[in-house]
């Protein structure tokens, strides 16, 4: 499974709809097993959408995201996990652990994080 992080000076990016750094996890039975820096040359939201299903990417960990971007990784086949702040290294472990719902990585202000998840 391939994961992407929207990342900024170690942390997950604030906005996704002008992140361009991604931190692409291949995560196998709950293991990292490598890790790549992908840079979006982009910020058209379907240009960015169709990079990240070209390399692989099933999962969006990111911050902020707009419902329209959001929709464009759906039809993509991306599933996103936005609203998410924090180090980089936590917000993997918390992943991998099954504990980013844990209010610790919560956006501050965002209280709609648990319903924009796509569940697709």
């Amino acid at each position: 499974m391939r994961i992407a992080l929207a990342i900024w000076e170690g942390r997950i990016s604030p906005v996704f709809d002008v992140s361009r750094r991604m931190l692409i996890l291949d995560v196998e039975e709950g293991v990292i097993i490598g890790k790549s820096r992908e840079t979006l040359a982009n910020d058209n939201p379907v240009i960015k959408a169709a990079k990240l299903a070209e390399i692989g990417v099933g999962t969006l960990i990111c911050g902020a995201i707009s419902r329209h971007v959001q929709d464009i990784l759906a039809t993509y086949g991306i599933r996103t996990i936005p609203f998410i702040a924090g180090n980089i290294e936590q917000v993997e472990a918390a992943y991998l652990e099954g504990n980013l719902t844990d209010a610790s990585f919560k956006m501050p202000g965002c209280t709609v994080a648990k319903e924009r998840i796509d569940k697709r």
